[in-house]
């Protein structure tokens, strides 16, 4: 069982107005005590940068104006808290459910509990189109590989497409009995795949997570079970590391990663919090996650440290998009925070 080291709570919005105390806190493996601890900013350089102490048991490294890493020697686990380049606060009105990035990484499309679903500016948040059509509220969107069409998918059990030029729905398909909880495009978007609380395809695997504790991969032509993997709690999300190791989130905070050509044994388990995972990215040499806590961390394997994405406080982070070296998110407060990751 692996853990995500360091947390770090009272984070403040910026490093710059870093409070004065910050408590933190170490989470080990079964059988030994958490570790805790505390930050003391202890005054401001001429350049803005905080000058940072650690209590007993922890180290503060590099600190800029945007980053902190924060190490505990003894166990040999360090995390940088990166807060968000830019927020977009003016985009939703309400919670942000959904979100996702073109693949020339200029628009964001996201959906919302305020009922809309609404194409933006990926650099400034800046609203370009308002799409119209679901009866109730929209629950997934997605970009096809073009960045010129969306899909997505509401509570009222009907799919649709979209332009992103003009924001004229282009098609309607129906067949669903309940709401469309999640979509997938294959390849170039010649086949997509939605999902409800029912539940080229050539050599292809669609993972379900599903609510009885079983991760289960199904063949798309054979359209037969190929595995099926119980865990912990409820599976909420999955995705594919790779064309053999793949991932999957519960609702009591554990990560699996498992091979699909032998899913008897996890290759490994991540916890970070029992809080629920909502949400799972491959991105680069790992993958970002985001859980129902407001925790939304990086994993990578050339890293020797975990990346924390701050600033949603305890507002659970819904789901996470990349483009090149930003991140994306989307959270309860209503608010879509951009990260720049220079590190990567």
């Amino acid at each position: 069982l692996c853990f995500a080291p360091i947390s770090c709570s009272s984070w403040s919005l910026d490093v710059r107005r870093f409070k004065r105390v910050a408590e933190l806190m170490a989470s080990l493996p079964a059988g030994k005590p958490t570790l805790y601890g505390s930050l003391t900013r202890r005054g401001l350089s001429t350049e803005g940068v905080p000058d940072i102490a650690a209590s007993e048991g922890f180290v503060v490294g590099e600190v800029t104006k945007k980053s902190i890493l924060i190490s505990c020697p003894h166990e040999n686990v360090s995390t940088k808290f990166l807060a968000p380049y830019t927020t977009f606060c003016r985009i939703h009105q309400k919670s942000i459910t959904c979100l996702d990035i073109s693949s020339g990484g200029g628009l964001g499309v996201s959906t919302s509990t305020d009922g809309t679903m609404k194409i933006w500016q990926a650099a400034n948040g800046e609203i370009r189109r308002l799409l119209e059509g679901h009866v109730y509220d929209v629950n997934c969107c997605r970009f096809f590989p073009s960045g010129l069409v969306v899909l997505s998918g509401g509570m009222d059990a009907q799919l649709k497409i979209w332009s992103a030029e003009d924001a004229s729905c282009v098609v309607t398909f129906k067949g669903h009995k309940g709401g469309i909880l999640d979509t997938a495009i294959v390849d170039r978007g010649r086949n997509v795949l939605s999902c409800e609380r029912e539940v080229g395809t050539e050599g292809k695997i669609l993972l379900l997570a599903r609510e009885d504790k079983k991760l289960q991969g199904v063949g798309l032509q054979s359209r037969q079970p190929v595995f099926l993997f119980v865990g912990s709690d409820a599976f909420n999300c999955c995705a594919f590391l790779s064309s053999t190791y793949i991932l999957a989130g519960t609702q009591d905070g554990n990560i699996y990663q498992l091979d699909v050509r032998n899913t008897n044994a996890p290759i490994q388990v991540i916890h970070r919090s029992g809080a629920p995972v909502l949400s799972l990215l491959p991105y680069r040499d790992g993958f970002v996650a985001s859980q129902g806590d407001g925790t939304c961390f990086i994993i990578q394997q050339d890293l020797d440290y975990v990346l924390d994405l701050t600033e949603a406080d305890c507002d659970p982070v819904y789901k996470v998009a990349s483009w090149e070296k930003q991140i994306y998110t989307c959270c309860r407060d209503g608010i879509v925070r951009r990260y720049q990751l220079s590190d990567l």
